[in-house]
């Protein structure tokens, strides 16, 4: 877990962490048209791009996700593979997909782990950078 300030460096709206030469790297975007603040109600988009860099083909079996909204309540959830697939990445490949978090209040961040498994069998985690989630409402400072 991340405390504020203590996020991995981001490149513009974009976050990025290697582990274990798999670079995982996060572009959060506040969705307006699905949002309703009057109802509390503040979601996001995310994109993620899962980069193998290592030199043998990876599979995403799992991810977990922690999930803090701007009270401080946090939410973890886990499943299998990511948007209904396991995708296999070969060596200087990449996967790309887009999902989604709504929040109750203007403002959260999210962090989490894959779990992977090398063409060998090894199984090992790749971290996922924490980003912060923020709208126009409310806007965090990362000092």
């Amino acid at each position: 877990m991340y405390e504020l300030g203590k996020f991995p460096q981001s490149v513009g709206c974009q976050y990025e962490l290697e582990t274990r030469r798999i670079r995982v790297a996060v572009s959060p975007a506040y969705l307006d048209d699905q949002s309703s603040p009057e109802d509390d109600r503040y979601v996001w988009s995310y994109t993620v791009t899962i980069e193998n860099r290592g030199s043998e083909p990876v599979q995403l079996l799992s991810r977990t996700w922690n999930i803090v909204d701007g009270s401080g309540r946090m939410q973890e959830i886990s499943g299998p593979g990511v948007v209904g697939a396991q995708p296999v990445i070969a060596p200087g490949e990449s996967f790309q997909y887009t999902s989604g978090c709504p929040l109750e209040t203007a403002s959260g961040s999210m962090s989490g782990r894959y779990q992977m498994r090398s063409a060998s069998g090894e199984s090992f985690e790749a971290e996922i950078p924490a980003f912060l989630l923020e709208s126009p409402y409310e806007r965090r400072q990362i000092h």
